[in-house]
């Protein structure tokens, strides 16, 4: 047997776990989130019913605030960072939009071809009439 002593690391953590905040620095990230949040929220609305802003530009802008959205809500609410015990929430994260993606893009690669490969229906009754 050795004779080390084990002691506790504090900044040594399993992947999934997190450092242990105060119930008020907590809050104030979750506070700072909502505010940007917000922020985000009503500046999109506010883009889309103005006058003040390029015409064709508004989509693009709209696109631009979406993404800054969803960082925000990665960010603060996920906590999804790029620290190396954030590994597993990224590869789950990723894997689920690939399977969003898949069936997203399969139901409407189908339902495109679906009119294209069917027979009309008229053609249809009478075969099976």
């Amino acid at each position: 047997m050795s004779d080390q002593t084990h002691m506790h690391v504090e900044h040594d953590l399993a992947p999934g776990e997190e450092e242990q905040h105060s119930v008020g620095e907590r809050i104030l990230g979750y506070v700072v989130g909502l505010g940007l949040a917000l922020l985000l929220t009503a500046t999109s609305f506010f883009i889309a019913g103005t006058n003040l802003v390029w015409q064709p530009s508004i989509p693009v802008a709209l696109i631009v605030l979406a993404i800054a959205q969803m960082g925000v809500h990665l960010v603060f609410f996920l906590h999804i960072t790029t620290g190396p015990d954030n590994t597993n929430n990224v590869l789950a994260l990723a894997f689920g939009l690939l399977i969003v993606f898949l069936v997203v893009g399969g139901t409407v690669w189908i339902m495109a071809h679906l009119n294209q490969n069917m027979p009309p229906m008229d053609q249809f009754i009478r075969m099976h009439s």
